[in-house]
């Protein structure tokens, strides 16, 4: 790690990313079980199907792959983040996918599901 990372600047630019994609596919983000379906599928996609969907000419499944790779740096950045004690967080359209990620995960673990954002 080279210690110049401005994780507000890249958590704000993933969060643009992602409602972009939200708003092609159609996502209301305040839906619970629309964004939990979306983790549920995001999480069950290979890297492989995701290239795949990034690849396709249809708008709203390029839409959906790329969706999926900004979750896949959205928990990176909050990882990466967490390691030198910094809390890196998005809107609304972040917290959401973010806590079905999260939620999804530790069920997976057989950890208790975490606490809402």
């Amino acid at each position: 790690m080279s210690g110049f990372e401005n994780y507000r600047e890249d958590t704000a630019a993933l969060e643009r990313e992602i409602e972009i994609r939200g708003i092609v596919l159609g996502i209301d983000w305040h839906d619970a079980d629309q964004v939990m379906a979306l983790a549920r599928e995001a999480l069950a996609s290979s890297p492989e199907h995701i290239e795949a969907l990034v690849r396709d000419p249809d708008v709203r499944l390029k839409a959906k792959g790329e969706l999926f790779a900004l979750a896949v740096l959205m928990l990176q950045t909050m990882a990466e983040s967490a390691t030198i004690g910094i809390h890196s967080h998005g809107g609304s359209a972040w917290k959401a996918l973010g806590h079905a990620l999260l939620q999804l995960s530790d069920m997976a673990h057989g950890d208790l599901p975490t606490p809402p954002v």
